[in-house]
């Protein structure tokens, strides 16, 4: 019954949280217009509704508008997942931390980390260009959620040392920054085995959609509330 569920609306479910968050951003946009990395964040959140509902287009394919696609390399979404989100998600964020952090060496380490991983993303796509149509990148994938981490803990420590930690539970990058450190957590540790998703392994599939529906679940009504319950820093403002 639940394996039912999740099989029919899967996509819907994740439409209806992506959606909700960047609706959400849209509306308070007003509020948050004063502090560029905010503004970063609502379009970013904009981008991946638009983005992951361009990504469905495979199910426009077999028997539908999109059956010119059947015999193309394009019938499997694979290469815009990874560009759009493994790649371009992780390259967003690290734009982002650097307008966030303070530390000017914290700033230089991610933003040659950003860089080197676009590049080396790159590079491995041309060197597999046949692979990148029909399967994930797992190199990409952990190189990706690395950057993640390394953004959100250089996060935490500018927080632990300095007085923002008293009010930390107020700010939205706080809350930013616990939803994708999660999120990556989670989620990364998945790409070591879709040996099984290949396979046809239905229980290790199913699995995977609970684990993916309740990680963007989480994330997504996470930045919902952050942008809901948080302002934004009078100190901010003011810069």
């Amino acid at each position: 019954m639940i394996n039912d569920f999740l099989f029919d609306n899967y996509n819907y479910l994740t439409f209806f949280v992506e959606s909700l968050a960047a609706f959400t951003g849209i509306l308070l946009y007003k509020r948050y217009s004063l502090i560029k990395e905010y503004k970063w964040f609502i379009w970013f959140l904009i981008y991946l509704t638009i983005c992951d509902s361009a990504g469905k287009y495979v199910y426009l394919i077999y028997g539908g508008v999109l059956s010119f696609l059947e015999d193309t390399k394009f019938v499997y979404n694979y290469w815009w997942s990874t560009l759009f989100w493994k790649i371009g998600a992780v390259i967003f964020f690290v734009f982002y931390y650097v307008e966030v952090l303070n530390s000017t060496l914290f700033k230089k380490v991610l933003k040659f980390s950003g860089i080197t991983f676009l590049c080396f993303s790159l590079i491995y796509i041309v060197l597999n260009w046949e692979e990148y149509f029909v399967r994930s990148f797992p190199v990409i994938s952990v190189l990706g959620a690395l950057i993640i981490f390394m953004c959100t803990i250089f996060y935490f420590i500018e927080v632990l040392s300095s007085n923002s930690i008293l009010t930390f539970y107020k700010s939205l990058n706080f809350y930013v920054s616990t939803a994708i450190f999660i999120w990556w957590l989670i989620i990364t540790p998945l790409v070591f085995y879709d040996l099984y998703h290949f396979n046809g392994d239905w229980n290790f599939i199913f699995l995977k959609w609970q684990i993916y529906l309740f990680a963007n679940l989480c994330m997504y009504f996470t930045f919902t509330f952050a942008l809901i319950y948080c302002k934004p820093e009078e100190t901010k403002v003011l810069e």
